[in-house]
């Protein structure tokens, strides 16, 4: 396939949501420029059901090499998924089965394909890593973890943590950024994309191919999507805007944004002109709604944003009370229940919050009671977007 090495392009690659290119943005450029057609990958563990905004940032990034004629390789981690990575972890995560691993990733060729093309003349591959992680004998892990060192491993900001408090550092964990590190090995990359939080695992993987196959791998690691106070947007965080979400969802989640995201939103979650910072101070809703509009567009179509659009300039920009909502019946009547089994809130802590900020309402009203009784028929609103009746 021709390579396309337009110099404004590659300049919009370079720097588009960009954090960092390792080993440097002009050994990457160099490659672009000079017409070879590059192997790049993202791995994508199925800890959950649902791709989410985070991993879209990624795939857009992706996107923009196959646009410009490189090979793209979109990697499921079943085998890591299995493991858990302790990316930003205080603690181990639950460990998964194989079988609960693979019922999460039944859609997500499905989501992804609304951002990168797994047809046509540079078709996405799909990979999956078990295929080769699972055939590795004991003998093999020992040689692969004769590359890494304990003190290395033992930088990681959250295991000092955890040394710290006297919690328990699991050795499989210390084993996940190899076990990534050789997904670049096994498939032969030339290149890998991330987010920032990925770049000890993804150099890893540098350091392995330069070890074993005596190749220069490229890095290139994405900013974080963040609220304002620091938290990445992501299921860990109950922040998170699945890919599985309706477009009314989707749509109203960006709405409840910060201010100070909109330009970082337009950024990383989309690929039209982002509008400068004091446009967007001046006028916050207008540009939200643009990045609404915009972020259900490129994930679920146009015909979905705008339908998404219009439910919420009737509903809540004239302040009307939806015709239809999900109806819930709780197994039981306290405001946390109802929350949670309603999906508005992830957790108890979460509702608590969410009631105390004064975020919730009861048929119109404001309650500021943790205990607070719902009764049938009852109208039960957080924020802006989520309404729900209760059966």
């Amino acid at each position: 396939m021709k390579i396309n090495a337009d110099p404004k392009k590659i300049e919009e690659l370079l720097t588009r949501g960009v954090e960092n290119i390792y080993p440097t943005r002009e050994f990457l450029e160099k490659r672009l420029k000079s017409g070879e057609r590059l192997t790049l990958y993202t791995g994508y563990d199925p800890t959950a059901p649902t791709l989410h905004i985070g991993h879209g940032i990624t795939m857009l990034k992706l996107r923009e090499f196959q646009d410009l004629g490189h090979k793209i390789i979109f990697l499921i981690g079943d085998f890591t998924g299995m493991i858990g990575d302790p990316t930003d972890k205080t603690s181990a995560r639950q460990q998964l089965t194989h079988k609960q691993v693979l019922q999460n990733c039944k859609e997500y060729k499905k989501q992804a394909a609304s951002i990168l093309d797994f047809g046509g003349e540079n078709p996405v591959q799909l990979k999956f890593n078990s295929k080769w992680l699972g055939k590795l004998k004991f003998a093999d892990i020992l040689e692969l973890s004769s590359r890494f060192t304990v003190q290395r491993m033992s930088e990681r900001d959250m295991f000092q943590k955890r040394l710290q408090e006297e919690k328990p550092i699991y050795l499989h964990e210390f084993l996940y950024p190899m076990m990534q590190a050789y997904d670049s090995v096994a498939m032969g990359v030339d290149g890998e994309v991330g987010g920032n939080d990925q770049t000890f695992n993804m150099l890893c993987g540098r350091d392995l191919m330069k070890d074993l196959k005596h190749k220069e791998k490229f890095v290139l690691t994405m900013k974080l999507l963040a609220d304002n106070t620091g938290k990445k947007m992501g299921k860990s965080e109950g922040n998170m805007i699945a890919l599985a979400d309706s477009p009314e969802d989707m749509f109203g989640k960006v709405m409840s944004w910060s201010d100070e995201m909109i330009v970082r939103g337009f950024e990383l979650c989309t690929r039209v002109d982002v509008p400068d910072d004091k446009a967007a101070a001046q006028e916050p809703m207008k540009y939200k709604k643009m990045l609404a509009y915009e972020i259900t567009k490129a994930f679920l179509g146009e015909k979905a944003a705008q339908k998404a659009q219009e439910y919420f300039i009737s509903t809540f920009s004239k302040k009307e009370q939806p015709a239809e909502m999900p109806e819930i019946k709780p197994s039981n009547y306290d405001i946390a229940t109802v929350l949670i089994e309603a999906k508005i809130c992830a957790s108890k802590g979460d509702a608590r919050r969410q009631i105390e900020q004064g975020g919730v309402k009861v048929n119109g009203e404001k309650i500021s009671d943790f205990g607070f009784k719902i009764k049938k028929g009852d109208v039960i609103q957080k924020g802006s977007r989520f309404f729900v009746r209760v059966k």
